[in-house]
């Protein structure tokens, strides 16, 4: 293995910058006390110009992650470099990737056609949550230079006409499972943020998308009490996260009915679980961790007293003592394959899920320090892979960077 590639890895991974740096320093020894290491580094060449070369851009790496960790306050410059990903593709009709059910010739249509107000970012739920994180950054810093940006594209987008469309889309014949749970939870969680949003403009989005809100709720509602057995997968039609954003949705609205039917299906479907295995991830494809997902639902439903118990036999591996080794951040293998980016998406909602395990965990519980270690080394991972180098991470990763820098899921 080439030293940059292993060092990179390492780093990028979120691991151990000591390890990465003793790596470096092998490369660095003397060439006969390298010979001896060689089976350990697996270098054929210990010392030439290639190796000093990858030894000085792995220094340089080393220290950019080090700069880099150490800034983890969430400022305007990087809201700015989020919001710049979701205006370049919200309206960026193609490429796309329709999950479109074709009844007659007459449903073939464009994007632009089908869904006028979310017909860009690739597909249908990246560029809904793309317009949620125009949002949410627009509440979070509305004085920035990206504001009137954004809120000119959600003007846009976010047209009574455009939603009508988009609900009567919804209720169109043979698209009962249409974005159904994942992208109709971002839905949600779009309406939540206009509905907490002060202001004229948000105000009247909202009212332009209570059709459509109207449709995905009462969709969500006919959905939930016929599924019998979760979604354990780390995709899109993973039950467990797509709970937690209905969840927080319904009691932000102060909808008490869609509040206890989404509670009782999580309590019916996961009170019981134990041994969760963390072992097994992630799969070669995933964004969302099954485990991780379950116990960040679970906390929003239960008591914390009630939570620390149930996470005891759910996820018995959490060690009680500081350490980010039990649980290790991915490296997607190619972030310009569609699916192989996924893995930088899964260090990012990894971050948040250990960080809203945290906050209901009573404050003196012993494995506090564990999760928060191994939450630090994901987002680290994670925010160094949101570039916008490939369209096929760029179009959505910001909307998970935004999520978990600005705590999104966490009651305040």
């Amino acid at each position: 293995m080439l030293i940059l590639d292993f060092v990179e890895r390492r780093v990028v991974s979120g691991l151990s910058l000591r390890s990465a740096a003793d790596t470096a320093v092998i490369c660095a020894r003397p060439k006969n006390a390298q010979l001896k290491m060689q089976s350990r580094c697996g270098i054929a060449r210990v010392w030439n110009l290639t190796c000093f070369m990858r030894l000085t851009i792995s220094i340089l790496l080393l220290i950019f992650v080090v700069s880099a960790s150490g800034a983890s306050e969430f400022d305007a410059k990087t809201a700015d470099r989020f919001a710049r990903l979701a205006l370049e593709c919200v309206h960026k009709e193609y490429p796309n990737k329709i999950s479109h059910v074709l009844n007659s010739d007459a449903d073939v249509a464009p994007p632009r056609k089908l869904t006028p107000a979310f017909c860009g970012c690739y597909d249908w739920h990246s560029s809904v949550h793309g317009h949620w994180l125009l949002v949410r950054l627009m509440r979070t810093f509305p004085d920035a230079p990206f504001a009137k940006s954004a809120r000119e594209a959600l003007i846009k987008s976010l047209t009574a006409e455009n939603l009508k469309q988009e609900a009567a889309y919804l209720r169109g014949e043979g698209r009962a499972s249409f974005e159904r749970p994942y992208g109709l939870a971002w839905l949600l969680q779009l309406c939540a943020e206009l509905r907490e949003w002060d202001h004229e403009q948000g105000r009247e989005m909202l009212a332009n998308l209570k059709p459509l809100e109207d449709a995905a709720v009462e969709r969500l509602t006919k959905w939930l009490p016929k599924l019998s057995h979760p979604v354990r997968i780390g995709e899109h039609d993973q039950t467990a996260f797509g709970l937690g954003l209905m969840l927080d949705y319904a009691r932000g609205k102060g909808d008490e009915p869609f509040t206890k039917l989404v509670s009782d299906c999580t309590r019916k479907f996961f009170l019981a679980d134990k041994n969760c295995p963390l072992s097994y991830e992630p799969s070669g494809e995933d964004f969302l961790s099954p485990c991780l997902a379950e116990a960040d639902v679970m906390r929003r439903v239960i008591t914390q007293k009630e939570f620390a118990t149930w996470l005891k036999d759910f996820l018995p591996q959490i060690p009680m003592s500081a350490s980010a080794n039990w649980l290790r951040p991915v490296v997607s293998p190619d972030p310009s394959d569609p699916k192989l980016a996924h893995l930088d998406g899964l260090n990012l909602s990894r971050a948040w899920m250990l960080e809203g395990i945290v906050s209901a965990l009573p404050p003196d519980d012993l494995r506090r320090d564990a999760l928060t270690a191994a939450a630090d080394a994901h987002r680290r991972s994670g925010l160094a892979a949101v570039t916008g180098a490939h369209y096929e991470g760029g179009h959505w990763l910001g909307s998970f960077a935004v999520y978990l820098t600005t705590q999104r899921g966490i009651q305040k």
